[in-house]
């Protein structure tokens, strides 16, 4: 943690700023000028209103508040906010190529599995990342010997870790930070300090033994057990999702109808005449939020058009969603021939649609529940070779409006605007492989 974020990180930023111990630039084209640097560092805070609180603290302003930036935040930055607000500011790419290699270098370091050909993908990387380095920065320049710390070399080293160790995420969790964290609300005593953290740690350690030889954890957590939220709904059909208020009041429009009707005769192939006769004897509901519980911190995701939102409020409301797209749509004679596709957008509505009886033109045998959603999808840009791989997607407008399924929604997404006065965007997905639905075919399910 400290190799990487508190160090290479930071002193790359010295680097790029003309502020490491008092070196120019040589004979490189590194650094960038300070309007730039403070254009980066007003979007770097700005992104924090667009991007969901699930995935971290807030970034504050790097140029003004660079001591109140964490080594978490430092991480995110240099994961997410670095390759798009670095991007095409450098005078010469190069620099930007080399900051690229090491990002795709810790996104490998940083899997929940890794394997032996990535092991060694990573070892043959930091090698290679190191000599560019040397060549950009030190340029075999004696005077410039102090721009190759030990952490430099340090970073040859992680590839032998991780064969020792395992992944990284086993060990660069933050651990001493996080156990300072945990002993703070300890300090009791400002006169005794060390006597009330001493209890304190000792207390803690007793009551975890006790929890571990009686199997009482939960009876002695002291952590406030979480509780069904008032007013949410659950549905046995859809078990990895819960429907969470606000819920409106008044039933969709006429023109929300006609889309949801779009979207089941897709589904039931069912006519359009026959699915706008059942939804005359349906019930519908427009709910706020959806919760997702296939995972004990799952996402929640709102509505963009249902509830109000404080001023500092975050925004949950871009979406990664999968659907099946017929690659052969253009032709009408040719078999339809399915391939699963990844799009980006915003929610827009979440409708509950509830027949209370059988309806043989749809051929439901039983009372029958279907959820969807609105998405206004993203007209994503020709993806930047230079960024592929990276789940980083750059779009100016949106598109048509897609009425998918609930399960169709697979995680929150984060975005950034590149620049202030216009309405480009990036599209940051933290989700990776891990989340990514498999598409087998309908002779193979």
């Amino acid at each position: 943690m400290h190799l990487i974020w508190e160090n290479l990180i930071k002193n790359l930023i010295l680097l790029w700023t003309g502020e490491f111990k008092g070196l120019d630039e040589g004979e490189g084209e590194y650094e960038l000028a300070k309007g730039i640097w403070e254009a980066i560092a007003s979007r770097t805070s700005a992104a924090a209103d667009t991007i969901p609180s699930a995935y971290g603290s807030r970034v504050p302003n790097i140029a003004k508040d660079r001591p109140n930036v964490s080594a978490e935040m430092w991480s995110f930055w240099t994961l997410y906010l670095g390759p798009v607000l670095l991007r095409r500011r450098f005078r010469s790419a190069k620099y930007y190529h080399h900051f690229i290699q090491l990002v795709r270098l810790l996104n490998i370091c940083l899997q929940f599995e890794i394997t032996d050909q990535e092991i060694e993908t990573v070892r043959a990387g930091f090698i290679a990342w190191v000599k560019r380095y040397e060549e950009l920065y030190f340029q075999y320049d004696v005077e410039r010997l102090s721009v190759c710390p030990l952490t430099i070399h340090a970073l040859l080293h992680i590839a032998p870790g991780i064969e020792f160790s395992g992944p990284v995420w086993c060990y660069w969790a933050f651990p001493m930070e996080r156990y300072c964290g945990s002993i703070q609300p300890g300090i009791r005593s400002r006169r005794f300090p060390w006597a009330s953290m001493d209890r304190h740690v000792l207390e803690t350690a007793q009551l975890t033994q006790i929890k571990t030889v009686y199997n009482v954890s939960e009876e002695l957590s002291l952590t406030e057990p979480r509780g069904p939220i008032r007013g949410s709904f659950a549905d046995p059909m859809y078990p990895s999702c819960i429907l969470l208020p606000p819920k409106s009041p008044i039933q969709p429009n006429a023109a929300q109808i006609k889309t949801i009707a779009a979207a089941l005769s897709t589904r039931t192939e069912a006519s359009m005449q026959a699915v706008n006769n059942a939804l005359r004897t349906a019930h519908i509901e427009e709910w706020g939020k959806v919760h997702r519980i296939d995972t004990d911190e799952g996402d929640t995701m709102r509505s963009c058009s249902l509830g109000t939102t404080a001023e500092d409020s975050r925004d949950a409301t871009y979406v990664r969603y999968e659907m099946l797209v017929d690659k052969q749509a253009r032709f009408k004679r040719r078999a339809p021939e399915l391939e699963l596709q990844t799009f980006y957008g915003q929610l827009t509505h979440i409708y509950r649609v509830h027949f209370p009886t059988a309806c043989k033109p749809l051929e439901l045998d039983e009372p029958t529940t279907y959820i969807l959603a609105a998405v206004r999808a993203c007209v994503l840009d020709p993806e930047d070779a230079q960024l592929q791989g990276l789940d980083i997607h750059f779009y100016s407008r949106h598109g048509h409006l897609d009425v998918v399924d609930i399960t169709s929604l697979q995680a929150l997404v984060g975005r950034v605007q590149i620049r202030e006065t216009t309405q480009d965007w990036a599209v940051i997905d933290r989700s990776g492989v891990l989340a990514r639905a498999e598409w087998l075919g309908e002779d193979e399910v």
